[in-house]
């Protein structure tokens, strides 16, 4: 009995280390690759002391669905907006000088990248699209039925055709989600 539980139980861990992840890369890294091969830019801004982040990082960015799609048709960026990594995008350089390393996980100040964004909550997703331009903010937790309609609408160009609350409106009453509920 206890080498079926012992057995049981490494099983359990190795599939759960084997399982899927998103192909988590830094902003920077992202542009540089829009250069060779564009794709729209979907982007995490987190913080360490944010549990709305560790739920999105754990129930939807974990999702099996949720994972192909990002990896398929993404640059999947995790960019900390109270962190001090140092962002470079459209020739300037974008930094926190504040930053408080005694601080490194509670409230901290906020990045300057965070900050010309315009995102002053988290989570904050961020679609930018094959050239690196903003295409929407969304501010909160997303469940991965509620990101899926995102994610299918900012892949591509589809979104630019959707230019009043009615199309978005007509766009979401059509939509038919694909992404499998936790447990099917």
């Amino acid at each position: 009995m206890k080498k079926t539980i012992l057995l049981l139980t490494i099983l359990a861990f190795s599939i759960q280390a084997n399982a899927q992840k998103i192909n988590w890369i830094s902003l920077n890294e992202a542009l540089e690759l829009q250069k060779e091969n564009p794709k729209n830019i979907i982007m995490d801004v987190y913080t360490n002391w944010c549990g709305p982040c560790k739920l999105l990082d754990k129930n939807t960015f974990q999702h099996k669905d949720v994972v192909a799609f990002v990896n398929e048709n993404f640059y999947a960026v995790k960019f900390n907006g109270e962190g001090n990594e140092t962002i470079t995008f459209e020739g300037s350089d974008y930094g926190n000088p504040n930053y408080d390393e005694t601080k490194a996980n509670k409230r901290n100040s906020a990045h300057d990248f965070a900050n010309f964004m315009g995102i002053n909550a988290y989570p904050t997703i961020v679609f930018m699209d094959n050239k690196g331009g903003l295409i929407m903010p969304l501010k909160g937790y997303y469940d991965p039925s509620q990101l899926e309609l995102y994610l299918k609408l900012f892949k591509d160009d589809q979104y630019k055709s959707i230019t009043t609350k009615e199309k978005f409106d007509e766009f979401n009453a059509s939509f038919v989600p694909e992404f499998k509920v936790k447990g099917d």
